[in-house]
């Protein structure tokens, strides 16, 4: 069984250890062989894919290695996505949660660019920024900066780390980098699909 203690924690170790599989279940994308997950109170293990769907947009954003942004939408419009999924009219108050979240991360200028004229790194922030549009309780993480230069991807941790400060979410990150892993309030190892250290701080 999985709940949600933490504040900032990656999952860290070897490829094909498991880690991406754990995170794909903590975020319900795949089923546990055995045990149950519990994301803020509520048990996803059994539910159908239209309410696992509707338990996703409403408590988890998901940041991957690959953007998956849509080529032919702004960053506004990438941003906003996740609020589509529930209605094509966003209120004011959507709008101008997505205009709060470009302005945190630095997209203000570049917000009616498409995200094939972005650079990685504002591509990363969209991706960030679209993670939290509709302000979940767990961010999922799967090696958010691994196409960026150390020094942007010391930039987005940082921002990782204040949306942590600033809005309570829990933050789960897969990540090789012993530095990244220092700054966390958990450190859970996993080797050959163990948990082989869990370090609090």
């Amino acid at each position: 069984m999985w709940t949600w203690p933490l504040k900032s924690a990656p999952l860290t170790q070897s490829s094909g250890s498991g880690k991406s599989t754990l995170l794909n279940i903590m975020g319900t994308l795949d089923n546990p062989s055995q045990g149950e997950v519990i994301i803020h109170q509520t048990k996803a293990t059994g539910r159908k894919k239209d309410q696992l769907a509707q338990l996703r947009n409403e408590t988890i954003g998901f940041i991957f290695q690959i953007y998956y942004l849509l080529p032919d939408f702004t960053v506004l419009e990438n941003i906003l996505m996740p609020y589509w999924l529930k209605s094509t009219h966003p209120p004011t108050e959507v709008k101008k949660r997505a205009e709060m979240l470009m302005g945190l991360l630095g997209l203000q200028r570049v917000k009616g660019n498409l995200a094939t004229q972005l650079s990685g790194g504002q591509q990363q922030r969209t991706a960030i920024a679209r993670a939290l549009m509709n302000n979940p309780k767990i961010i999922l993480a799967d090696e958010p900066t691994g196409n960026l230069d150390s020094e942007t991807s010391e930039n987005v941790y940082d921002m990782l780390r204040e949306i942590n400060w600033e809005f309570k979410t829990t933050l789960v990150i897969i990540t090789h980098d012993p530095r990244i892993a220092e700054k966390t309030d958990r450190i859970v190892e996993i080797k050959d699909e163990r948990i082989h250290l869990d370090l609090k701080r």
